[in-house]
């Protein structure tokens, strides 16, 4: 009888094989769940080989128009490369009255998609901007929105210029001003551009530039 008693205090201490077994079943299958899990995320993040749309796009600073002239069409990157200067303007690019005191120079990014309805606008050289088909929003060379329907100006991506063993060159990622992306001067060492696909800043909604012309439909 004194063993036996000993025994079951032996027992009531530890745990009994069922016990064991309910844990070793516990811990495999949420081993399993978190491998799954963990497969899941891997498979739903998106990942982009450089030169597809929601990657970057590296470019021989040649690539870039000359100031002030019509924008450079990149249809599989869906972005215009725009090279920009107010202090030097002409019928494609000046500053509306509101702009006044302001300095846009440098190159931008611009997203190849209406802000409408999200329609594939063009740039139209008989009238020197952007127009949409679909419902004739209408924009200046640096994507401002000039008519609507538009609700606001076109959208911009992130770009930096890189040297020759293409290495960032510094201070030349897109500045921001009020969460958009502004123009970037080429520097004298740049051979390359980078435009990120996957940084993408909303436009705002600027006045109309029809409003000051008194010209809007």
């Amino acid at each position: 009888m004194a063993n036996a008693a000993i025994g079951a205090d032996v027992q009531s201490g530890g745990i009994s094989r069922r016990e064991f077994l309910y844990y070793i079943w516990g811990a495999s299958i949420a081993l399993y769940l978190a491998q799954f899990a963990g497969l899941m995320v891997w498979f739903l993040i998106p990942r982009f080989k450089e030169g597809e749309f929601g990657g970057k796009f590296v470019l021989p600073v040649g690539s870039i128009p000359d100031v002030n002239a019509e924008p450079g069409n990149f249809p599989d990157g869906r972005f215009w490369l725009v090279n920009v200067d107010s202090d030097q303007p002409n019928d494609l690019f000046a500053l509306a009255p509101d702009e006044t005191g302001q300095t846009l120079k440098g190159v931008l990014a611009i997203y190849k998609v209406c802000t409408h309805l999200g329609c594939i606008y063009a740039w139209t050289p008989a009238n020197n901007r952007y127009e949409c088909p679909c419902h004739g929003s209408k924009y200046r060379l640096d994507g401002r929105r000039i008519e609507s329907p538009a609700p606001r100006t076109l959208d911009r991506f992130q770009l930096e210029f890189l040297d020759a063993n293409r290495n960032p060159i510094p201070n030349t990622l897109s500045p921001e001003v009020d969460d958009f992306y502004q123009p970037v001067p080429v520097p004298s060492n740049a051979v390359f551009i980078s435009i990120d696909t996957s940084a993408k800043k909303t436009g705002p909604g600027d006045t109309l530039l029809c409003d000051f012309a008194g010209s809007c439909p």
